[in-house]
């Protein structure tokens, strides 16, 4: 069907894509329409026509879809990360369900899976305890603060993201106001001139600190003493402010190198009941309460015992594995970071936890080296990044022959990948936990469970 461009059509919209759009059939072929939901009715503009499907934007939403609602934020649509905030959440978390169940389906070829509802955490909105902000200027010249419209980086001002709590917002406006009533100037990338490049604020969920820290292109910060006092009195909350330095032309957010304005440079928080410091480069889950639901699916489906020893591979801060060591004999974590192998170890000695040992290498590399050495953990705990697993690492898995494999994947199309890779192995996924750690969002995590074919231990 070739020629579509520009074709205005009707359309029905019967599904949701793993990206966020709407789907529907144009005379067979595929249309990809953002912002729209199951059950919608809308006249489509096509702007792109492909082979085999096309992309199309909402010409008129004739008749709306039963979970299709009024957007509740003003930059909904330019700055496109809460991909589904037209959605009413039930058809949103029905989505994700599908799309777990869709990956390890399509791309793992397990047809018969149990794929378990969603698990969501008590709140979709305001639930995020770190926060990036571009800052710029508005249509008037002052200084604001938002989120890049999507493939750009054109700001789009929000001074209310309802995915952060208010009052990381709050800070953010003040910061702004600061940087304007003192002159101070913004970065401009084009240029590779000016100073201040984000706001980034991290609060701790369960002890309420606040950690503000300005990224910059140099390394000191205009009456950086009067900007520590206002903001500390201002916001009691505040307990550290940090300058971090990025003095590169690049697109990364933040630089290597970190220097406290105000306090100790971090703040202190808990996860699962493990203490942890964040730093503006410490990893961390963004969601706290839904990530101690999809830690406690973890350790649920890890069924350690008293004399098990744990690998856990890629273990950051050491959270998941920690959360767990009061049920086996030994821990072990490898993690490349050198920051959070620091901090995994001490968590470890806050938590007066002594069965744990942490060590700082590629997940592939160690886990070879520790098959070769005669490790046998009776449960190892995968937690790659988004890419997933590398081959020598599901080898390595293969070749210390535990009796369980917990995958905890923030991709559920690696998680498949991999999870295939295993079961030609003999490692079999036995069921798929899906967790919605980013509501509004197109993102969906899962927790897979994996055990040698034919074992009773299965379940």
């Amino acid at each position: 069907m070739p020629g579509l461009k520009n074709t205005l059509a009707p359309l029905s919209i019967d599904s949701l894509s793993s990206d966020g759009s709407g789907v529907g059939r144009l005379d067979g072929k595929a249309v990809f329409v953002p912002g729209t939901a199951p059950g919608d009715e809308i006249t489509v503009r096509i702007v792109k026509d492909l082979d085999r499907y096309a992309f199309g934007i909402v010409e008129e939403l004739r008749v709306p879809g039963a979970g299709h609602i009024q957007p509740d934020c003003p930059a909904y649509r330019p700055c496109g990360g809460c991909c589904f905030r037209h959605l009413d959440y039930s058809v949103e978390a029905r989505a994700k369900e599908g799309f777990a169940a869709d990956a390890f389906r399509r791309l793992g070829g397990f047809a018969d899976l149990p794929v378990l509802p969603l698990l969501a955490g008590p709140l979709t909105d305001r639930y995020r305890n770190k926060v990036q902000f571009p800052v710029g200027y508005d249509r008037d010249g002052n200084v604001t603060f938002g989120f890049y419209a999507g493939r750009s980086h054109r700001l789009v001002p929000c001074r209310d993201c309802l995915l952060q709590p208010k009052p990381l917002n709050d800070i953010a406006a003040a910061v702004c106001d600061f940087l304007q009533k003192h002159h101070i100037p913004l970065y401009r990338e084009d240029a590779h001139q000016g100073l201040v490049r984000h706001i980034f604020l991290r609060q701790g969920w369960h002890s309420g600190q606040v950690l503000l820290c300005l990224v910059v292109n140099g390394r000191s910060l205009p009456r950086g003493d009067r900007f520590c006092a206002e903001m500390v009195t201002r916001f009691p909350q505040i307990q550290t402010i940090v300058l971090n330095v990025n003095t590169r032309k690049t697109n990364v957010i933040t630089g290597e190198k970190c220097i406290p304005l105000f306090g100790p440079g971090f703040i202190e928080d808990t996860l699962c009941g493990v203490p942890v410091k964040l730093g503006p480069l410490s990893f961390y889950q963004v969601n706290t309460p839904a990530a101690e639901l999809l830690y406690g699916v973890a350790r649920e489906f890890a069924a350690l015992r008293p004399e098990d020893t744990l690998l856990d591979l890629y273990c950051g801060m050491g959270t998941i594995g920690l959360s767990m060591a009061v049920d086996c004999r030994a821990l072990v974590g490898v993690e490349i970071v050198p920051e959070a192998v620091e901090s995994a170890r001490a968590n470890a000695a806050a938590m007066g936890v002594e069965n744990a040992r942490f060590f700082c290498a590629d997940a592939g590399r160690a886990a070879t080296r520790l098959a070769e050495e005669g490790l046998a953990p009776q449960v190892i705990c995968l937690d790659p990044p988004r890419k997933g697993c590398d081959e020598a690492t599901l080898n390595a898995v293969l070749a210390m022959a535990p009796r369980r494999v917990v995958m905890v994947s923030c991709n559920v199309a690696t998680a498949a990948r991999d999870c295939r890779f295993l079961a030609d192995r003999g490692y079999l996924p036995v069921k798929v936990q899906p967790v919605d750690l980013f509501p509004r969002t197109k993102h969906v995590e899962c927790v897979v469970l994996l055990c040698r074919a034919g074992d009773r231990d299965a379940g």
